[in-house]
C-alpha cells in the first residue's frame, strides 16, 4: 500500500503548500485503519474501510503535483544524477528502516509463514536484503517468507514505494519533456487504460488495489496507478490555478475520510459496480480534492500545526506501520477475537504506531537524511 510521500519537494525556497501536506497525513491514518479491519475480513468485498487501498493513488496525485512544482523549471541547472540524488535521499532511509522492522517483527513472530511453515534465518536475511534494496520477492519463491504472493513480505506497503521510484524515474527521463498537450494525452490515455482495469475487473475484485504482487495482473494494476496520477499530478502542477475555497483542509480531509471509507460497492456478483467507484475517485474525485487542498489556505496557527504534525509523520507512518500489523494479525486469528473484543489492542496499535512514526522521523529520518545531503548535494543545492 504511499507513498506514500510527497518529497523532498519543499526543501528549497519555494512555499509550501501545507493543506497538501496535511491531506497526506490524513490519507495516511486512513491507510492504518484499512489495515486494522484487513484482520476482521474474509474477502476484500466484507472489509470496513473498505477503499482504502486507494489513499495510493491520492499520494501518487500528490507526489506528481509536489515533484513537478518542485522541479520543472529547475532542469536548466539541475542534472538527472542530481534529482536522483534528492530523491534516494528523501525516500530510502525509511525503505532501510521499514525493512529492518519488518525482520524484527517476522523474528517475534516466529520465523513462520501463515500457513505455519518455518523460514530459515538465511532465507529471513535474503528477504531483508532484497527489501533494503527494494528489489521484488517472486511468488514462491524462497524470499518470499510469509507465503501470500507479497513483492515485499517483510513489509507489504513498500510495493508503492517501488512504483514510487518508477513514477519519479519516468518523471526524469520522460515526462517532464513532454509538452503540456502531450502530456495531457498521456493523462487520458492512462485514465483510459486504469478505468479498464478496474471495470473489466482484471484484478478479480472489481477494485484498484493492486500492485503488492508480482502474481496474475497486479503489475500491471500497479504501473498504470502510478502512470495515471503521477502524470494527473505533474499536469495539475503545469496547469495549476488556485480557486477560491475557505476552510480547504477540513472539507479535503473530511471527502478522504469518507471516500476511503466507502463500503464494497454491489454483492460482488457485479464487480463492475465497484470498478466504476474507484475509477470515478481515482481520475475524477482525487485531482480535485489535490486540486482544491493546493487552492486553499491555513489561517489559523491551529490548522497550521495540524497541517505539519500530520504532513510531517505521514511518511514515516505509511511505512513503518505495518510490520505490527502483522503481529496483530497473528494474534487477532490465533485467538479468532472479533472487533469488538479488540478494540482496546487496536487504538494501542492505531497510536503506537503514530507514536513510533514521530520517533523514527526526528530520531533517524531527518538526522540521517540531513547528513546524506551534506554529504552527497553540492552545496549549491543542498
Amino acid at each position: 500500500m504511499q507513498k506514500i510521500s510527497s518529497s523532498a519537494a519543499f526543501a528549497d525556497s519555494k512555499p509550501h503548500y501545507e493543506i497538501l501536506d496535511g491531506l497526506r497525513g490524513v490519507a495516511a491514518l486512513m491507510v492504518i485503519w484499512y489495515h486494522v479491519f484487513e484482520a476482521f475480513a474474509t474477502s476484500p468485498m466484507d472489509q470496513q474501510f473498505n477503499h482504502g487501498y486507494m489513499a495510493v493513488d491520492f499520494f501518487f496525485i500528490l507526489s506528481g503535483f509536489v515533484v513537478g512544482y518542485a522541479y520543472d523549471d529547475r532542469w536548466k541547472t539541475m542534472k538527472t544524477k542530481d534529482f536522483f540524488k534528492r530523491r534516494l535521499i528523501r525516500l530510502q532511509p525509511m525503505v532501510v528502516m521499514g525493512a529492518l522492522l519488518g525482520a524484527l517483527t517476522f523474528y517475534i513472530q516466529g520465523c513462520e509463514k501463515w500457513d505455519g511453515s518455518h523460514v530459515s534465518m538465511s532465507m529471513l536475511m535474503l528477504a531483508t536484503l532484497l527489501s533494503l534494496f527494494l528489489i521484488p520477492a517472486v511468488p514462491g519463491t524462497g524470499p518470499e517468507v510469509r507465503g501470500n504472493g507479497e513483492m515485499y513480505p517483510l513489509n507489504g506497503p513498500s510495493w508503492s514505494l517501488f512504483f514510487e521510484y518508477i513514477g519519479n524515474i519516468l518523471y526524469a527521463l520522460f515526462l517532464r519533456r513532454l509538452s503540456t498537450k502531450a502530456l495531457t494525452v498521456l493523462v487520458a490515455l492512462a485514465a483510459a487504460g486504469l478505468a479498464s482495469f478496474a471495470i473489466f475487473n482484471f484484478s478479480g475484485y472489481g477494485h484498484l488495489g493492486v500492485g503488492w504482487t508480482l502474481a496474475d495482473n497486479n503489475f500491471l494494476g500497479g504501473f498504470l496507478r502510478v502512470l495515471f496520477s503521477f502524470s494527473m499530478g505533474l499536469l495539475m502542477s503545469r496547469v495549476f490555478k488556485p480557486v477560491k475555497i475557505r476552510g480547504a483542509f477540513w472539507i479535503c480531509s473530511l471527502a478522504i475520510a469518507a471516500f476511503l471509507a466507502v463500503p464494497y460497492i454491489g454483492d460482488g456478483g457485479a464487480p463492475w459496480m465497484n470498478g466504476i467507484y474507484d475509477s470515478v475517485c481515482t481520475i475524477i474525485i482525487f485531482p480535485i480534492l489535490v486540486y482544491l487542498g493546493a487552492s486553499g489556505k491555513v489561517t489559523d496557527k491551529k490548522t497550521t500545526k495540524v497541517c505539519k504534525f500530520l504532513g510531517d509523520i505521514s511518511y514515516p507512518l505509511y511505512v513503518v506501520h505495518y510490520p505490527f500489523m502483522y503481529l496483530f494479525y497473528a494474534w487477532i486469528w490465533r485467538e479468532g477475537l472479533t472487533f469488538e473484543q479488540s478494540w482496546p489492542m487496536v487504538l494501542v496499535v492505531f497510536f503506537g504506531n503514530i507514536v513510533l512514526a514521530y520517533l523514527c522521523l526526528k530520531l533517524y529520518d531527518e538526522p540521517v537524511r540531513k547528513w546524506l545531503s551534506k554529504k552527497f548535494l553540492a552545496k549549491k543545492q543542498a
